[in-house]
């Protein structure tokens, strides 16, 4: 067992594994790191995913068939959207330094149900624009302070407060989806109307969920203070009052960490319209991807994070996730030349990406926040959070404008790069994991001389 290994080990949440370990999903929930805020807040999460899906699923024909936008003028409203939505992240992470994460969290659920509500009266591309564009910003913030609320109330036990997060986010987002499905089938402009006010309502609904609970105060909030000179968290952790934007290490991990989110688009962009465009598979299985993504993240999320907590294992679960993209990403250049019963059976296999997706999902999370210094540690997780933004942006026309348009050979080359990005991943972090375990960095995370 490495240095590291003990210290996390010898945590305030320790005490709890062998607990943890013998209660299911259902008593993890009703009894989850962080007490009653704690279960407060993952309804919070649920409720508002299940706008999301609602959003999610409905947004793209609400556009073309009650504002008429063609679609080209959609996918860049949406792709600009995005872009601009990037600066949330960083912009909450920031704040959240400096102010109650709760607060503000409260704030971007309620600045999103006015964004949208506005929604249903802007006509045009010009005012859709930015409207949508502080929508998409609110919302990449509110996913970053959800991070921040986490492993200040979970504290040591965070690993597990992710997986019931991932799990409940993916819930709602199904339930959503499935009530999208209803409105779809009706198909009139109230119909679509009637989605977009769900969703408002889903964040004045965790908005005042969010107020019943209290502020955290775990490590790195404002009213923690800092560890005593002689914990072990003082010892692994120089202090600094430096940005993330100068510290070399902590952005090179997160530059590695986009390509290694790209799951996200390869299931949601990547696998359906490679189905359509280049195999003869049914096109009634695209809803079947995100059945048994959303099935898979539920089920196993809390296994996989019990099994990956360690700085040693998230390392290695860097690797695992790496593989198992270069696996999809093989079995769909396979499925481009078979058959359509094999096809329909290679792109189903392919679909478990979702294992890809839990692995890095759990590696991303503990790292960014292992990497992080305790006294600017949302600040750090703000940045951290761009990759999955930058990730929405240019996953998608990355997919179908290089990795697709190669045909197979395009899917060995994308698998095989993100693979070899794992590699390099996971030896930075092992690197600085084992220079903040020794004291060998800097506060400015720049390693020190001693340490070459």
């Amino acid at each position: 067992m490495g240095e590291g290994d003990e210290v996390r080990r010898a945590g305030p949440g320790a005490g709890t594994e062998e607990r943890e370990s013998g209660r299911g999903l259902l008593g993890q929930f009703r009894d989850p790191p962080g007490g009653r805020d704690a279960r407060v807040m993952l309804l919070a999460l649920a409720i508002d995913r299940i706008g999301t899906g609602l959003w999610a699923a409905s947004s793209v024909l609400y556009l073309t068939y009650v504002e008429h936008l063609a679609p080209g003028r959609i996918g860049v409203l949406l792709g600009a959207a995005g872009a601009v939505g990037i600066a949330g992240s960083p912009a909450a992470g920031r704040l959240a330094d400096r102010f109650p994460v709760r607060g503000l969290l409260i704030g971007c659920h309620l600045l999103r149900l006015v964004t949208l509500a506005l929604v249903l009266s802007c006509h045009g591309f010009g005012t859709l624009l930015p409207v949508i564009a502080v929508t998409a910003s609110a919302d990449r913030a509110a996913k970053t302070l959800e991070m921040v609320f986490a492993t200040r109330t979970a504290g040591e036990r965070r690993v597990i407060y992710q997986a019931l997060s991932r799990s409940a986010a993916n819930a709602g987002y199904g339930v959503g989806a499935g009530l999208a499905a209803i409105g779809l089938a009706v198909g009139t402009t109230d119909a679509y109307r009637v989605l977009l006010l769900g969703n408002s309502l889903s964040f004045a609904v965790a908005a005042l969920l969010v107020w019943r609970t209290g502020e955290p105060t775990g490590a790195g909030s404002r009213s923690a203070g800092t560890a005593p000179p002689d914990s072990p968290t003082a010892a692994v952790r120089p202090r600094t009052t430096n940005s993330p934007w100068r510290d070399p290490g902590y952005l090179r991990f997160v530059l590695l960490d986009i390509p290694m989110n790209l799951d996200d688009s390869v299931l949601g962009v990547g696998l359906p319209l490679w189905l359509v465009s280049r195999t003869s598979a049914p096109h009634a299985l695209v809803p079947a991807f995100l059945v048994i993504n959303t099935t898979l993240v539920v089920a196993l999320q809390l296994s996989v994070s019990r099994r990956v907590e360690g700085p040693r294992r998230v390392t290695s679960a860097v690797l695992a996730g790496g593989s198992l993209m270069f696996v999809c990403c093989a079995l769909l250049a396979l499925a481009g030349s078979s058959g359509t019963w094999a096809a329909a059976v290679l792109l189903v296999v392919a679909a478990g990406v979702t294992l890809a997706e839990l692995m890095r999902s759990v590696s991303s999370w503990e790292l960014a926040v292992l990497l992080a210094p305790d006294d600017a540690r949302a600040t750090y997780l703000g940045v951290a959070g761009m990759s999955q933004s930058i990730q929405k942006s240019l996953g998608p026309p990355l997919l179908t404008g290089v990795v697709m348009a190669a045909g197979p050979a395009g899917w060995l080359v994308f698998g095989t790069a993100v693979a070899g990005v794992a590699v390099a991943q996971r030896r930075l972090c092992t690197r600085r994991l084992r220079l903040l375990a020794t004291g060998g960095l800097t506060g400015e995370g720049r390693p020190t001389r001693t340490t070459g």
